[in-house]
């Protein structure tokens, strides 16, 4: 059946953003369906381009044209800005963007897909520069085509996306999880929770499966009774220490997926009467500034925060400048920091 739509104001121009909504698509697609690429579904392209010419649009290459300009805007998206970890890497790439008079426009996506495309489809209506994403749980190749498609030059960040060919900068999850499992298994701990991550996501299934190798590498069960993931707020881990403790035989230690997380956890045991540190360990990751001021001092996994957001950032300016950089993953080093709240096991 043939669609139908309220036809435009008369003498006054439909925009592509009006006929976007219309269609109940994104701007970015409806561009890239008028100018026939192969990236949008054909059946797709064919309903844009006939509401294109029922509606009496015209597609402005001039206009269309100027997208080559420099706007000295940039996008930033990741999970959480209100981790102090994802607070350094922003801070870190702003100071590197300020170098370049460019202004960092930002955004939060809390792994709500439909959040962070409507995110990107702003950058691209206001013909961002480029774009440093910590991609959501369920980004998929189209995606990211559509930035591709769109000229946009974009770095991952904090997550990879294994199957598709992008410039990132990330930490080494699953070396970084497996040292801090291999630590509590060397103070005596046989009997090891992990808390926290999205396994959706490549920093969630690392860390996991980190933690994963060190306990088989020890001839130690992975229980998944032991497994409680999608936690990532701080709030999230106090609530979860119930269920932690209900367990038989009960954990003598908790890994925890971050710092956030872990601190949440360390509030739940006390709550409940157990000292952490003492009489249930517990490991953060990420190595905020709150690890080491902590009471106990928080065991915590460094991958240095400056270093993400700096690479991030000149990775991201010379693909802006037009020189080619390769579709690769650069793994910051992890560092094992061992402090007061993962004691031997009694």
């Amino acid at each position: 059946m043939k669609q139908t739509f309220k036809s435009a104001p008369q003498n006054k121009r439909l925009t592509i953003s009006q006929l976007a909504a219309r269609l109940d698509l994104s701007t970015a697609t409806v561009s890239l369906a008028l100018r026939n690429s192969q990236v949008v579904a054909k059946t797709t392209r064919e309903r844009v381009q006939e509401a294109a010419r029922d509606q009496g649009y015209i597609y402005n290459r001039s206009a269309a044209s100027l997208r080559t300009a420099r706007t000295n805007l940039v996008g930033v998206t990741v999970h959480d800005i209100i981790n102090p970890y994802f607070a350094e890497i922003f801070l870190a790439l702003e100071q590197q963007f300020d170098r370049q008079n460019r202004t960092i426009l930002v955004s939060t996506h809390h792994d709500d897909l439909e959040r962070q495309r409507t995110f990107v489809d702003a950058l691209l209506q206001q013909r961002a520069d480029g774009l440093a994403i910590c991609p959501s749980v369920g980004t998929s190749d189209e995606d990211i085509a559509l930035l591709r498609s769109s000229g946009t030059p974009v770095v991952l960040i904090c997550r990879d996306l294994p199957e598709i060919d992008l410039p990132a900068v990330l930490g080494d999850d699953h070396t970084g999880a497996k040292m801090v499992a291999d630590h509590l298994i060397s103070q005596g701990h046989k009997r090891i929770a992990m808390v926290g991550g999205r396994r959706g996501s490549s920093s969630g299934r690392y860390r996991y499966a980190g933690y994963a190798t060190a306990l088989t590498e020890a001839d130690i069960e992975v229980d998944g009774q032991l497994d409680f993931p999608e936690l990532m707020t701080q709030g999230e881990g106090h609530d979860i220490v119930p269920a932690v403790l209900a367990l038989s035989p009960r954990p003598t230690a908790i890994m925890c997926y971050n710092d956030v997380v872990a601190l949440g956890v360390m509030s739940g045991l006390r709550r409940a009467g157990i000292e952490p540190g003492s009489e249930i360990a517990v490991s953060g990751y990420d190595n905020i500034e709150a690890a080491e001021f902590v009471s106990p001092s928080l065991t915590s996994v460094d991958v240095d925060p400056h270093e993400i957001g700096a690479r991030a950032a000149q990775l991201l300016q010379a693909q802006i400048a037009g020189e080619e950089v390769a579709a690769e993953a650069v793994r910051v080093a992890p560092q094992l920091r061992i402090r007061e709240s993962t004691q031997p096991h009694k």
